[in-house]
């Protein structure tokens, strides 16, 4: 995607302010990113997160920045791979440089197997516009934890739902062979709610009551962010094999779609 391309898809996005989807339906393709040039994720689309902080659910891995052994383009999908090695775990966290609002992002995606993997595909507020987590919000579009590999996980967490205080909005799915093939995973948000689907069969809606942003902060534009982590409160609470690295989520792409 050319530089030039990218940012008028921007613009087209930044003027979107309402979208009224009804179940399922795509509307008008603005955004796609479809990892067709090999080597390093786009740096005009992606940016790094990293470190080994535990990121706040004493996960393992030290997140790493253009390192093609924990990111890689190569036939035709992004490759964000878990490692071990002598100094422990590595992975990759990559953040896109794109903000989307009201509209549907869709992400098809090959999960890693593995006891002790924490794969995720989900939005950070581009801008802490309501204050620190939980009160801007969060949007999980899917969560993955290898010990239980029959599901998958969708979850919003606000200052008023949120796992902290045991109030968070969330539903698991069964999934069917999440390791040998591509499932999409999509998130439409609308004014009034958030509907998530797995290979475009509905799965879970939040609505928005309408009694302001500690129960709805999701009026403002979001970042998708991709990863694998390794251990952590969710997904080491079996322990981590270590025979399974390394370990790859491959994203196939990300489109965004508004009517």
């Amino acid at each position: 995607m050319t530089t030039k391309y990218y940012l008028r898809i921007i613009a087209c996005i930044a003027m979107s302010t309402s979208l009224y989807f009804s179940y399922g339906q795509k509307g008008k393709l603005l955004y796609d990113e479809e990892f067709n040039q090999p080597g390093l994720p786009d740096p005009v689309a992606w940016h790094y997160e990293t470190g080994n902080s535990g990121w706040g659910n004493h996960e393992l891995e030290n997140y790493t920045a253009n390192d093609t052994a924990n990111a890689i383009v190569k036939d035709g999908a992004l490759n964000i791979i878990a490692r071990k090695d002598a100094n422990g775990y590595t992975s990759a966290r990559l953040v896109s440089k794109q903000s989307f609002l009201y509209g549907r992002i869709e992400i098809r995606a090959q999960l890693p197997a593995g006891r002790g993997l924490w794969p995720a595909i989900w939005m950070m507020p581009a801008k802490d516009f309501y204050g620190d987590w939980p009160k801007s919000g969060e949007i999980d579009i899917m969560e993955q934890v290898g010990y239980n590999p029959d599901s998958v996980f969708f979850t919003v967490h606000t200052e008023k739902y949120n796992h902290v205080i045991g109030t968070q909005k969330s539903k698991g799915n069964i999934i069917h062979d999440p390791y040998g093939r591509y499932h999409v995973f999509a998130m439409e948000r609308h004014p009034d709610r958030i509907d998530f689907f797995m290979d475009d069969t509905l799965q879970f809606s939040f609505k928005n009551e309408r009694t302001g942003s500690a129960a709805w902060p999701f009026d403002r534009p979001f970042n998708l962010i991709l990863n694998v982590a390794v251990g952590g409160d969710w997904g080491g609470k079996m322990g981590v094999d270590d025979s399974i690295f390394p370990a790859a989520m491959k994203i196939d792409y990300v489109r965004f779609y508004k009517e």
